[in-house]
């Protein structure tokens, strides 16, 4: 019977267990090398001083630019903000995902680890993987708010590709993107306590040429991440016609319809 059960598991998450499968035990070698790769570790935040973060000259132009979209996507892109709703997901506790995570105003905690750079996001406690055991990108990947991302260096850059996207997630802010978006992200630290991102979007069905922005981030190395647990006390709502509302008795009880 519990043959059985584990044959089940298997058939419902493939996935899963391919990942758990390619996770070796890093060995004293392995931790070695970490002390050879760029220091990333610490909590980050966009910079906001110095011309860095989304102001720097190369992300302005880029921001107000905008990508460059196809007539298909420029039409849904007008429709997706023509019916848009009151409040944003986010206003109820959904993350923003890929590839807006990573310029929220929030900080961000780099973890290195064998085989693994982990990114703790304090916004909506996210959590994001970039593989770099030499796993290749999955070929039939989840769709989820981060993607599926592998990276490597190539020198003092790591170079992430990020892959499957859930539909509920956004090329830009009001721009949605197909199955076929890819982001290619490369981090590299400009100083002791300064790290460059720039971020190219490719998605041949959503953009006529790719889409790249740059942002700056600034150490703060006696930062901690604080807890953010979006739904105490939420207090927002959305009915069944995207209008949003407010509880104000009885917070996290949507109110019920009247007869």
């Amino acid at each position: 019977m519990r043959f059985l059960v584990l044959l089940a598991f298997a058939v419902i998450h493939p996935v899963a267990i391919a990942q758990k499968a390619a996770t070796k035990v890093p060995t004293a070698t392995d931790w070695a090398a970490l002390g050879k790769l760029p220091d990333f570790t610490g909590a980050w935040e966009i910079s906001r001083g110095g011309g860095g973060g989304r102001g720097a000259a190369g992300a302005r132009g880029a921001a107000l630019a905008g990508p460059a979209l196809t007539p298909e996507y420029a039409a849904r892109r007008d429709a997706l903000r023509a019916n848009a709703p009151e409040d944003k997901e986010t206003a109820n506790c959904l993350p923003a995902g890929m590839p807006a995570i990573m310029g929220q105003p929030y900080p961000m905690e780099f973890l290195l680890t064998p085989g693994k750079v982990t990114i703790v996001i304090e916004a909506y406690t996210q959590v994001r993987h970039i593989y770099t055991d030499g796993r290749p990108l999955p070929e039939d990947p989840d769709l989820r708010f981060h993607g599926t991302s592998i990276g490597h260096w190539a020198g003092d850059t790591l170079v992430v590709e990020t892959i499957g996207f859930s539909p509920l997630t956004q090329l830009a802010p009001g721009v949605p993107h197909s199955g076929n978006m890819r982001i290619v992200e490369r981090f590299r630290l400009t100083g002791p306590d300064t790290m460059s991102i720039e971020t190219t979007i490719t998605d041949p069905k959503a953009l006529t040429a790719p889409y790249t922005t740059n942002i700056n981030l600034a150490r703060h190395r006696n930062w901690t991440i604080a807890e953010y647990i979006c739904e105490e006390n939420n207090r927002n709502f959305v009915d069944e016609k995207g209008k949003a509302g407010v509880i104000l008795n009885n917070p996290g009880v949507i109110p019920q319809k009247k007869d």
